[in-house]
């Protein structure tokens, strides 16, 4: 299967049309799944919505210190990185000391990133001796300091932040002075991005909310970055409708080739281990947008997938997923005005 435009619709319409099929027949185990499923997805929307207006009224104070030095369209290029960051910092934070200790005894090694992702329990790490709350305590070098901190992320956070040119940014709020109370926001109890206060799921609602007000603020229309959750539900539990189990339980690859900040994959990845706890599920997805790409890759690291799966890229340009094939594509495809390129592309 050509993971292609045109293969995608024939693939989502074969398995829309066939997990209608179940709902033809007077099964009452089946329609009580189903009912089971959409209340979870109708208390799941509900109960996160204090979380998301929590956080975001932080972020649109840490928007009000930056009030001058950038212009509000602007906002985005400081926040989206720094919440990623902080999201980072705060999975970390329990065993930072662990990964310092580590990187003692292992500094002499050529290759070491398997002992420090050990340590840290992720897939990534910081072996600088820097949190928020030292980096806080020492404001007149907090410039040197936010640098040798961020330097000390293992590679492939470098890389997320490096495709969201953060490095501009952080020159901007040192000459306007801003960098210090950016991060004195960001140290506030309300900005805890723990994931035992902050689950997966929530953040990926937190990120959509962020990213929709930023576009907006170029006056671009919300749905080119953000699919309500209510019909990303939908369409899940339109696919997962005819999942059928076996004796080894669920094994699928799901693939998104138009991504964003990945919480299709995510709402997807949940639908299916509602039906089975133990299921393996493989995520792949592809984006164009650096910063959207960036929430999606952190999302993956921290959830402990495989960050190769995310891959940055135009899908009609550059296929990074050519010859692929999944159990499940789920998008959402743009209905706006495309490039010449991409319609001269998308006929080949």
């Amino acid at each position: 299967m050509r993971q292609t435009s045109a293969s995608f619709c024939k693939l989502q319409n074969d398995t829309v049309l066939e997990s209608f099929m179940p709902l033809r027949v007077s099964n009452g185990l089946l329609l009580r799944r189903r009912i089971l499923r959409m209340t979870t997805s109708d208390e799941r929307i509900a109960s996160v919505g204090k979380n998301i207006q929590e956080k975001a009224n932080l972020i649109w104070n840490v928007a009000n210190t930056l009030f001058g030095a950038f212009k509000p369209h602007e906002y985005g290029l400081v926040i989206l990185p720094m919440v990623v960051i902080k999201r980072f910092h705060d999975c970390l934070l329990p065993n930072h000391q662990a990964v310092l200790d580590t990187n003692k005894k292992v500094e002499h090694l050529a290759v070491k990133d398997g002992f420090l992702r050990k340590a840290s329990g992720y897939q990534f790490y910081n072996i600088s001796p820097f949190t928020f709350e030292r980096l806080k305590a020492d404001p007149e070098n907090i410039n040197d300091n936010f640098r040798v901190y961020l330097n000390g992320f293992s590679d492939n956070v470098q890389d997320i932040l490096t495709r969201m040119g953060f490095s501009a940014q952080i020159d901007r709020m040192e000459e306007a002075g801003l960098l210090y109370q950016v991060i004195v926001d960001f140290c506030s109890e309300q900005a805890d991005m723990s994931p035992e206060k902050v689950s997966a799921v929530d953040m990926g609602y937190i990120f959509e909310n962020l990213v929709q007000r930023f576009s907006e603020s170029y006056n671009e229309e919300a749905g080119a970055h953000f699919t309500s959750r209510d019909i990303i539900y939908l369409m899940c539990d339109m696919l997962v409708n005819n999942v059928k189990f076996d004796g080894d339980g669920i094994s699928k690859t799901v693939y998104d080739m138009t991504m964003g900040t990945s919480q299709m994959l995510t709402c997807m990845e949940e639908r299916l281990k509602q039906l089975d706890a133990d299921a393996d599920i493989t995520c792949f997805g592809q984006e164009l947008n650096p910063f959207t790409f960036g929430i999606a890759k952190a999302d993956m690291l921290i959830r402990g997938g495989d960050p190769e799966n995310m891959q940055f890229g135009n899908t009609l340009d550059n296929d990074k997923f050519d010859g692929y094939q999944f159990d499940y594509c789920i998008s959402c495809l743009l209905y706006t005005s495309p490039s010449p390129r991409d319609m001269r592309r998308s006929r080949m």
